[in-house]
């Protein structure tokens, strides 16, 4: 199977790879990826994010199928039994292949606005385990018990730890694609890295518990690394918390905390899908609901929300169709003890402006930590080999990811009704300086 890609060029999976991935490309579920976008409502902000998580998961696979590609070269050093054999490699395709398959609509936002919801990597377990998926059948039948070994890859269960940690770790080929991916499909240049020289500094390394780990290779693997997590801090900053995409999310979970007053007071709603309606309702969501959900299907409800009876719920769905967003106002890390006080003096506002300020007003402070490292011999987080000297931390090695290691970045700001902005910036600018 040979795929044209916009980010990696020629795609291609042959030998073991191709039966693999072309039986599970041909799944309900998989081809359900093609509907779930891979950065939401981030299209509002740059036109053209409207790239599916379809594409992200070929993308993850392609850069699977490389690094085992090179790991075969470099593990001489291993014992027998943690060395890759056909059937590790089968199952670590597949394991990215189908890494986002539980996924839900409008990014990882779906998994926040209802209430008990799960996150999606437990609906990727169900779906690869549920008898009745055609994914886990086309697993089972290429394999027997392909479909328990792919979910083990996925939470870390594995019985090649290292193989796991490439897949969901510190630096995996779900995070290599998608820096790549959203920053070329977004038309920013900040998620860009050397993929070439990053793949090709891995080797393999013994840490002291035992365990065998993937390293970066002396230290002229370290500056692919920083420009690696760099990137990924770039994004975060610059892309992934966006204040206009943040905005946009706030309307969202505006809609559905509305949708659950009205299904929960009796009122009738068209198009509700049945695993929002199990969801806000607090029974069981079945698999099989769940799985019907994409941003499609969900952009159509809230088609239909916009015409609703409730004024609340069609104003809400007609100011996302429209995008018309809300406003942000930046709060100062320094001010922190103000933050909740401008909250405040933000909702009485717009409650006397006839509003529901619990929807419309939200503290909103995204957060990321641009290169997480434990401490200890645990295998987890990144490690250097340098020729004559012992196994280190990366953040040991390298001044940049020294200074980033463990720390947590915010970007407070304040959500509010864009006909209440003027009046809330003059109410709270006097906490925010500190007068």
């Amino acid at each position: 199977m040979i795929l044209r890609d916009p980010v990696h060029g020629l795609v291609v999976f042959e030998g073991p790879a191709e039966p693999v991935v072309t039986r599970l490309l041909a799944t309900i579920e998989v081809q359900r990826l093609r509907r779930v976008r891979q950065l939401g409502m981030t299209s509002l902000v740059f036109p053209g994010a409207e790239h599916s998580r379809f594409a992200h998961a070929i993308g993850a696979a392609h850069l699977m199928v490389r690094l085992l590609e090179h790991l075969e070269t470099r593990q001489g050093s291993l014992p027998p039994e943690m060395r890759l054999d056909d059937e590790a490699r089968r199952d670590a395709i597949a394991a990215a292949l189908l890494h986002d398959l539980g996924h839900g609509p409008f990014s990882h936002l779906f998994e926040q606005v209802l209430p008990n919801a799960r996150h999606h990597e437990e609906w990727t377990q169900d779906a690869i385990l549920s008898p009745d998926t055609e994914v886990h059948q086309t697993l089972e039948s290429i394999s027997e018990g392909m479909s328990s070994r792919v979910v083990d890859l996925l939470s870390g269960r594995h019985r090649l730890g290292y193989l796991g940690r490439a897949i969901s770790g510190t630096l995996d080929v779900d995070r290599c694609d998608y820096l790549l991916r959203d920053s070329h499909m977004t038309g920013v240049r900040y998620g860009l890295y050397d993929l070439d020289w990053l793949l090709r500094a891995l080797c393999f390394a013994q840490v002291e518990s035992g365990e065998w780990v993937l390293a970066i290779e002396g230290r002229k693997g370290v500056p692919p690394i920083e420009s690696f997590f760099l990137a990924r801090n770039n994004m975060y900053q610059q892309v992934y918390h966006h204040k206009a995409t943040r905005a946009a999310e706030c309307v969202i979970r505006a809609v559905f905390v509305r949708v659950a007053e009205l299904l929960r007071d009796g009122t009738r709603l068209t198009n509700v899908p049945a695993a929002i309606r199990a969801a806000v309702l607090e029974d069981e969501t079945k698999l099989a609901d769940y799985m019907l959900l994409d941003d499609a299907r969900l952009m159509a409800s809230i088609g239909d929300w916009a015409l609703a009876a409730d004024p609340l719920l069609s104003g809400l769905c007609q100011q996302l169709i429209a995008r018309k967003l809300p406003k942000t106002i930046p709060l100062p890390l320094s001010s922190r003890d103000s933050w909740d006080e401008a909250k405040r003096k933000a909702e009485a506002i717009v409650s006397k402006a006839g509003r529901r300020a619990d929807l419309e007003v939200s503290l909103d402070v995204p957060w990321d930590v641009p290169y997480s490292e434990p401490g200890g011999s645990s295998p987890e987080g990144l490690w250097v080999q340098i020729s004559h000297r012992a196994l280190q931390r990366v953040g040991d090695v390298s001044f940049l990811l020294g200074e980033l290691r463990n720390k947590r970045l915010e970007r407070p700001r304040l959500i509010i009704p864009s006909s209440c902005r003027d009046e809330i910036e003059l109410a709270v600018r006097p906490l925010l300086e500190g007068s």
